[in-house]
């Protein structure tokens, strides 16, 4: 309702809104019978009509099409998000499983110690407390409270709960220090699993000791076991060192089964001496009984008999 400088009330609004609405419906239903006529005239003029009048929307359609393509991005973030989450979600379950994993091999590993599980009967151990660390850019050593007096010897095998840690080097008589396999100076011949490949572990005062003299690399490939090999006699075969890698330089690596970070106590194996085959033909042909022996001991029966019937 507007009202004018004399006072007097006019109403324009109505006839404006009808107006407005009643040209809005024309609109719509001429448009709506230009493109539903079938004559070619028209065709004509809807062609015509479209070349000229397109054009000059396209500043009107380029900001619809920058909006239809930021939904577009939006909807592939939220799908890369959900994927990612995805992934995050798996990672964790892995670790989790990871973590039981070592903790039942960990279980595993004690138990077959605690109830002296071994292959070999001959192969006994000595459980002893790590008492001093020396480690260091030069040297990797540890000092277990068990010496001589234990019977413990120089260059016996040392493991932890997992896998194997070093060797004996120097033994006092109620101390001895392990060099562990990291060293520089520690050398171990070991088999890698299963392709049955020798090499020498060479420790370089790294987390991830070196393999050398590696005969055939086509043979094996990274997540291979290695085990000690027990050639030369310096440790008894079978013994868990670890799991083959490729290091960032090329060269292959054995990622050790034993947790330098926590040696709290270590097992020192007794090791003992192999027993030396001299004749091979043993193996296969049992001894035979000699008969210059068996002709020997025959006369001499015969005589005790006749003595006892005297």
């Amino acid at each position: 309702m507007a009202r004018n400088r004399n006072g007097s009330d006019v109403d324009y609004v109505r006839p404006v809104r009808r107006i407005v609405v009643i040209g809005l419906i024309a609109i719509c239903l001429g448009i709506f019978l230009l493109w539903r006529i079938d004559s070619p005239r028209v065709e004509r003029f809807r062609a015509n009509l479209i070349d000229r009048v397109v054009p000059s929307f396209e500043w009107a359609s380029v900001p619809m099409a920058r909006f239809a393509g930021m939904i577009e991005d939006f909807q592939s973030y939220q799908r890369i998000y959900q994927q990612n989450q995805d992934l995050r979600r798996e990672l964790q379950q892995m670790k989790a499983w990871k973590e039981a994993a070592v903790q039942l091999e960990q279980q595993n590993a004690k138990l077959l110690a605690l109830n002296n599980v071994r292959l070999d009967p001959k192969l006994t151990s000595v459980s002893g407390l790590v008492i001093a660390d020396s480690g260091s850019p030069f040297r990797q050593s540890v000092l277990l409270n068990v010496g001589a007096r234990d019977g413990v010897r120089d260059g016996w095998a040392t493991m932890d709960g997992l896998g194997l840690v070093g060797r004996i080097s120097g033994v006092g008589n109620t101390t001895s220090r392990v060099i562990l396999l990291t060293d520089a100076a520690s050398r171990l011949p070991v088999t890698i699993q299963p392709s049955g490949q020798r090499a020498i572990l060479a420790g370089d005062n790294t987390a991830a000791p070196t393999l050398d003299f590696l005969e055939d690399l086509d043979a094996i490939e990274p997540g291979d076991r290695v085990v000690s090999s027990g050639d030369g006699g310096v440790f008894p075969s079978g013994l868990l060192v670890g799991q083959l890698a490729l290091g960032p330089d090329g060269r292959y690596r054995v990622w050790l089964a034993a947790d330098y970070q926590q040696l709290e106590f270590l097992r020192v194996l007794r090791s003992h001496n192999g027993e030396v085959i001299t004749d091979a033909s043993g193996l296969i042909v049992p001894p035979q009984p000699d008969p210059e022996a068996e002709a020997t001991e025959a006369p001499a029966e015969g005589e005790t008999q006749a003595g006892a019937d005297g």
